[in-house]
């Protein structure tokens, strides 16, 4: 999974027909952390849909806006919705220098989304992006084969793992769930 932009850690898993997506708080500008508590989580489509970004803050809430229209307008179609702001953040002059990854997921699908055009769904139900991703993904497929954990759980405790080992990743973690 992609994991060149810095300050950031995002991570969805799901598990026996729930869904969860976590997010650390921290906001790096350079070498320094400028912010703490950063929401990078959001719930759409009627709280039916969470989205996650990584990368550039107005970036990220100029794509969930353009996002949340997109699912709102394919009636709640995760895949659709995907796939057509995918081709829009490729195409457009605007969109396309957006610099930015959204993860968004409901209880039956998850896609990393990327400006070049990726609409990448997992085989086994986890996606993870940002400087921490790779910690946090090999933490939730750790969990999830040895854990009894749920998929809020398997969330949580990857992402602790992950704040411990990647200095861009801090230990404030917002997970939301379906």
């Amino acid at each position: 999974m992609p994991s060149a932009l810095h300050g950031t850690t995002i991570l969805a898993v799901r598990k026996n027909g729930r869904s969860a997506i976590g997010g650390d708080g921290q906001v790096t500008l350079g070498q320094t952390v400028v912010k703490h508590t950063a929401r990078k989580i959001r719930r759409l489509h009627n709280g039916q849909v969470l989205a996650g970004f990584a990368g550039s803050t107005a970036d990220a809430l100029a794509l969930f806006t353009k996002f949340d229209a997109k699912i709102e307008e394919y009636r709640g179609n995760l895949e659709r919705a995907a796939v057509e702001l995918s081709k829009d953040w490729r195409t457009d002059r605007v969109l396309r220098r957006l610099e930015a990854f959204l993860i968004v997921t409901d209880r039956e699908s998850s896609f990393l989304l990327s400006g070049a055009g990726d609409v990448i769904s997992p085989d086994d139900g986890v996606l993870a992006v940002g400087s921490g991703g790779p910690y946090a993904l090999a933490a939730a497929r750790a969990l999830i084969g040895h854990t009894d954990l749920d998929a809020p759980g398997i969330v949580l405790e990857a992402m602790k793992i992950a704040a411990r080992i990647c200095v861009y990743t801090n230990d404030q973690i917002l997970v939301e769930s379906l």
